[in-house]
């Protein structure tokens, strides 16, 4: 495993190594974790950030509403699930 440097503040440090301590994993795995939700949660905010933006826009909203209307109809295409 490749290793970087990151400077933590005392405070950070002593939260990730009782994290650490409490699950049983090293600092890096909990570290791995945090970056990995805080990642997912970003990508989910972008995410409503953009639906936001697409609602205000009548016209777009209406536009993507006619496609999800479209593809609905394909559920219903007679095929089996996989």
């Amino acid at each position: 495993m490749a290793g970087t440097t990151v400077r933590l503040t005392d405070a950070t440090r002593a939260v990730l190594r009782e994290l650490a301590r409490e699950s049983e994993e090293s600092m890096q795995e909990v570290l791995a974790k945090a970056v990995e939700a805080y990642r997912r949660q970003r990508l989910l905010e972008q995410t409503n950030k953009a639906y936001g933006a697409l609602r205000r826009d009548a016209d777009a909203w209406e536009m993507l509403q006619e496609e999800r209307a479209a593809w609905d109809v394909t559920l219903a295409d007679g095929s089996a699930e996989t």
